[in-house]
């Protein structure tokens, strides 16, 4: 009788043990739900970057940076890996195209700051291949309007290629796609600055864009994309600067449209992510995971490939 209770009061014991385990993580599960909830918009700290000097865009080599990205398409979001290539050249002013021969060009020669921005991602069986090109002059003190700006959007059904020219007072712009509705077109359009060339002015001097309103043309990427006609629309952007990471964000008045940059606020200002939305919803995330500087048009003999997996490139 003795052992029966002894038994009992131990399986009472468990059974009240289990008991408060379950009350309590009830409890813990009740009292998450009421906290905030974690902004997914925000990025995460930024990364060790190697140290910058002045000569930073002077020394013979490329910026590679590598970026983690969620792309919307088709509804939903895709994994997608983008690079961008920040590197100074000589350009001419005239033909807007990369000098041959610079100390031939005499004044005609314009050091501009380069990105060609790279972005993979596979929708289902087929696969996109994204490319921007922005070519701004060098000037770190009063950045100018870019001379220059290409994009092409490629995929299994076909692809489409564009492009700005900067004239006097405004851009002129070509658009070639195998859409029908789009064909071949060459249109003026008058803006202070095209979305594309964000990019590189920040990474010139981010002054430019404190608390300043401005018509913009949407991203050529987007606007490819989603087949919209080019306009210019009202915007505004607003600086924010902090110790480490600063932030620039693009508002669309016409449309509820929003870029957020985050950049490295010193020198040489490497773009740390960004997040875009529309309509609330999110369009494109990306976050830095790798950044070295390369001369990569030297590297290109088989033995250079294990560079690639140092960078940690996936779809290119």
């Amino acid at each position: 009788m003795n052992n029966l209770f002894k038994i009992s009061t131990m399986q009472i014991q468990v059974r009240l043990l289990i008991g408060a385990l379950l009350l309590c993580f009830s409890l813990q599960n009740c009292q998450d739900s009421t906290r905030p909830k974690a902004d997914s918009s925000q990025q995460e700290t930024p990364p060790n970057l190697p140290a910058a000097d002045g000569n930073y865009w002077f020394q013979g080599k490329a910026e590679i940076a590598r970026y983690k990205v969620e792309q919307e398409r088709y509804g939903e979001m895709r994994s997608a890996q983008q690079i961008m290539v920040f590197v100074t050249e000589d350009f001419s002013a005239s033909k807007q195209v990369k000098l041959d021969d610079p100390a031939a060009a005499g004044a005609d020669r314009v050091p501009v700051l380069k990105v060609n921005l790279l972005r993979r991602f596979v929708t289902g069986i087929y696969d996109y291949s994204l490319m921007l090109s922005v070519f701004t002059p060098f000037d770190q003190q009063q950045p100018k309007p870019s001379l220059k700006v290409t994009t092409t959007v490629q995929d299994w059904c076909g692809h489409v290629f564009q492009q700005y020219n900067r004239t006097d007072s405004s851009f002129m712009a070509q658009t070639f796609s195998y859409f029908e509705t789009e064909g071949d077109q060459k249109e003026e359009v008058k803006a202070d600055i095209l979305e594309d060339e964000i990019w590189t002015l920040l990474r010139l001097n981010p002054a430019v864009f404190a608390d300043r309103k401005a018509t913009v043309v949407p991203s050529s990427i987007f606007l490819r994309l989603r087949h919209k006609k080019l306009a210019a629309e009202n915007a505004r952007f607003t600086l924010r600067k902090e110790d480490n990471a600063s932030s620039l964000r693009l508002d669309f008045e016409k449309t509820d449209r929003h870029l957020d940059i985050r950049f490295e606020t010193a020198f040489p200002h490497r773009i740390l992510g960004w997040e875009e939305t529309v309509d609330t919803k999110l369009v494109s995330r990306g976050t830095l995971e790798n950044i070295s500087m390369q001369q990569y048009w030297s590297e290109h003999d088989n033995q250079h490939e294990p560079l690639r997996k140092q960078i940690g490139l996936e779809w290119f």
